[in-house]
């Protein structure tokens, strides 16, 4: 059987190897060099180990993932080995040819939230069974190889909760990745530390994981905001693929940018588009770019400093692109050209300072 859930969860950006039946199972990917299968712990007692840095700071590799690297096949009993993704890049800064801006009647509710914030609420379910029916040709035909990710292009309808109990969530979300502008490129090239500090300075901190998850699938847990089938025209993903110049390293976002080399290798890795380019991929909640364009940090309440960092969403690449998947191996000062973020706040809090 297939379990997606807070215990096991993954959007890794590492290839990897899959035979059987179409089903995925959602890990954790805690390593970008596993040396065999492992079994996924039953929720709440995962073990984490440690995640994989140059230098324990910041990657001298400009992507936070390596796309050469391939991880193991990772098993749960009785189901297939657990694809996960990898890392990409596209055509040059994007400037969204054709883009709309956002419509003029937003989705979803704002009530009991700061401006710029949607009202997130509902019954959240914290293990889902998803089940892939058809991959992407390419995954089909060269799984396993350098730059292969594991895109499922059809799921079975409906997802099935096989968690115990629900939880109750209300929150309020940040309509569109920081700096939350409509019309403005997301923010890239930040550290989780960094995402963690610009939400607080705003009165705001950055999203759990299963925020994340319930904002993007909604109370009948789809794979992707805006369905159970892939479509590479709704959100800003499955671009292809351009290798990084791996000799140097990136800055920091506003360094980057003041940086003649840095800004080049920047402007010819991005595919980011605006944020609300796209009106299709907003979720239930109304919530825009939840899958693809940036990659997004989110908090991992389970695990404790260096560890509470993930990456969830996916980006403008050929990878998995879905609303559980997480990739967990980078620790919290990490950063790389794809990484952004957007920022949560409590409801009852943000009702009490009105």
């Amino acid at each position: 059987m297939t379990l997606f859930g807070v215990a096991a969860s993954s959007c890794g950006s590492q290839s990897d190897t899959e035979e059987g039946d179409t089903r995925t199972a959602e890990i954790r990917e805690v390593s970008g060099e596993m040396a065999g299968p492992r079994q996924v712990a039953p929720p709440q007692t995962e073990t984490q180990t440690e995640p994989q840095t140059e230098t324990g700071g910041p990657l001298a590799d400009p992507t936070l993932d390596d796309p050469t690297a391939t991880e193991a096949p990772v098993t749960v009993p009785g189901a297939i080995d657990a694809p996960v993704d990898l890392p990409g890049a596209t055509d040059g800064l994007a400037t969204a040819p054709g883009a709309t801006e956002a419509p003029a009647d937003l989705p979803g509710a704002t009530e009991g939230c700061p401006g710029g914030m949607v009202r997130v609420e509902g019954e959240y379910c914290p293990a889902v069974v998803q089940e892939c029916l058809e991959y992407h040709p390419e995954w089909t035909k060269r799984h396993g190889e350098p730059g292969v990710a594991a895109r499922c292009l059809r799921f079975r309808e409906p997802s099935r909760c096989v968690a115990k109990k629900t939880e109750s969530l209300s929150f309020c979300m940040d309509r569109y990745e920081y700096p939350n502008v409509p019309g403005e490129l997301p923010r890239t090239l930040t550290s989780w530390e960094q995402a963690a500090d610009l939400c607080e300075a705003q009165g705001k901190r950055l999203c759990t994981e299963a925020e994340f998850n319930f904002a993007c699938e909604g109370p009948e847990m789809l794979p992707y905001v805006y369905g159970y089938e892939r479509n590479a025209e709704t959100c800003n993903q499955d671009r292809d693929y351009r290798f990084p110049d791996h000799s140097q390293r990136l800055l920091h976002y506003e360094a980057c940018q003041q940086n003649e080399r840095c800004a080049a290798e920047l402007s010819r890795l991005d595919g980011r588009e605006p944020a609300g380019s796209r009106a299709a991929c907003a979720s239930w909640a109304g919530v825009f770019d939840l899958n693809g364009n940036a990659n997004e940090w989110v908090v991992r309440t389970d695990q404790k400093a260096p560890y509470r960092s993930g990456l969830k969403g996916g980006w403008w690449g050929p990878i998995r692109s879905q609303c559980r998947p997480m990739t967990t191996f980078h620790k919290e000062d990490d950063y790389g050209y794809e990484a952004g973020f957007r920022c949560c706040a409590d409801a009852a809090e943000a009702q009490a300072a009105e």
